[in-house]
């Protein structure tokens, strides 16, 4: 596709525009032995799937986690540890939604919740930085299930390959691109910039919005209705 048939672009959120802490302390408090442990059981488990869909609250997703993996921290120790997962911002993440944001509309796609959300619009704003939020929590779906992104272009009516995705998990890539979407895997701001570029997303188009590229849902304040 030519630069110019791009609508929108949207970012994951953890691992591509903020970074995560190691997993190791994580790691510990649920009593995995080895971080590839940790991602297979985390990944898999019905108590993080539950959550990123707004379906149960913290204190029952702590508690559901606890005797899902046996776990002997406290409920507390475990959701400091969770909430705090976040670190921070990558250098150039803002910079890099701008400079996307002057050629065409932008949006995060994330899987969450509302501890990490509430944690990235108190010390980030990052509820203030897109035109448009697809929050996992939100919807009542998760990545890198088929529905989701099915959501997300019904949303935006766009053409499924004139929506731009950079996730740092394949499998969610993947699952876009089952979708239809032109989907990349990236790592922090500075692959997904090579990446954008690449596009012609960032190139001659990078100081100029076309601000004919309306999204019905465009208005950084926009909440994305959860799913019925």
């Amino acid at each position: 596709m030519k630069s110019g048939g791009y609508r929108c672009v949207l970012f994951d959120l953890g691992g591509v525009l903020v970074r995560l802490q190691a997993v190791g302390p994580m790691s510990q408090l649920v009593g995995s032995s080895s971080d590839a442990e940790f991602w297979c059981r985390w990944l898999a488990s019905r108590w993080v799937r539950d959550f990123e869909r707004g379906r149960c609250s913290s204190s029952e997703f702590a508690a559901g986690i606890a005797a899902e993996w046996g776990m002997t921290a406290s409920a507390d120790s475990f959701l400091e540890a969770f909430e705090n997962w976040p670190e921070a911002l990558y250098d150039g993440a803002l910079a890099l939604v701008a400079d996307v944001r002057r050629a065409v509309p932008v949006g995060c796609l994330s899987n969450s919740n509302p501890l990490h959300w509430n944690r990235f619009a108190s010390l980030w704003h990052l509820d203030r930085l897109f035109d448009v939020r697809f929050l996992s929590h939100e919807m009542g779906l998760v990545k890198p299930d088929r529905e989701l992104f099915e959501h997300v272009v019904g949303r935006l009516e766009a053409p499924p390959e004139s929506i731009v995705f950079l996730d740092d998990n394949q499998a969610n890539v993947t699952g876009a691109q089952e979708a239809g979407l032109t989907a990349v895997k990236v790592s922090g701001p500075s692959e997904a910039r090579r990446e954008l570029e690449k596009l012609g997303i960032l190139s001659a188009r990078l100081h100029e919005r076309d601000n004919s590229l309306r999204l019905p849902l465009e208005g950084a304040q926009t909440r994305i209705s959860p799913a019925i």
